[in-house]
């Protein structure tokens, strides 16, 4: 029988700064109004939200970018409605990067880039579904109108996923580097 392995103390405090980095990415922003759809943004959050899948694995980088990500949510009153969402839709960013990180034996940049691609179309798809539904339940929108509320956040979600992919696995090395100077091990 497989012994369950504790997480160390220096795993859980890369974990809690993570979830610290991500608030503070989320809200590195900038917002832009958009017609029916209401605002739609660039920010740096999916960096982080990437980066602790990839650092912490799927369990502890997906719990990391979830509270991280539904926190901001909670200091802002636009978005404290939806915290609980985000936490799961961010968490599953998270989870996603990690295990596609996890379970690949590639080269760890190659491992580092595919995990955050996957966690960046992991959020893509349940955020422009998150967007699709909203509009029709929350606003009454017509199906063709809500599509268009959707298709109209593509832009801001498309450029938050390609700086993710490029910036995430970057930073990963240079993180891995310096814990790896300090000692300090991720596994």
């Amino acid at each position: 029988m497989k012994k369950k392995q504790a997480i160390s103390t220096n795993r859980i405090v890369l974990a809690a700064l993570m979830a610290a980095l991500t608030i503070v990415g989320s809200a590195i922003r900038i917002t832009m109004p958009i017609d029916i759809a209401g605002t739609t943004s660039f920010h740096l959050g999916n960096i982080l939200c990437a980066l602790s899948g990839i650092l912490l694995g799927p369990w502890l980088g997906g719990l990391a970018a979830g509270l991280g990500s539904a926190i901001y949510d909670m200091t802002n009153p636009l978005y404290i409605g939806e915290a609980w969402l985000t936490f799961l839709m961010k968490g599953a960013y998270g989870l996603a990067a990690g295990l596609v990180f996890k379970h690949l034996k590639l080269r760890e940049y190659v491992r580092d880039l595919l995990g955050t691609t996957a966690g960046a179309l992991t959020y893509a798809v349940l955020y422009l579904g998150k967007t699709f539904v909203k509009a029709v339940i929350v606003s009454g929108l017509t199906t063709d109108a809500a599509l268009i509320a959707t298709a109209a956040k593509l832009p801001a979600t498309t450029f938050n996923m390609v700086v993710a992919m490029v910036v995430a696995p970057i930073l990963s090395k240079a993180i891995r580097k310096a814990l790896e100077q300090n000692h300090i091990k991720l596994n």
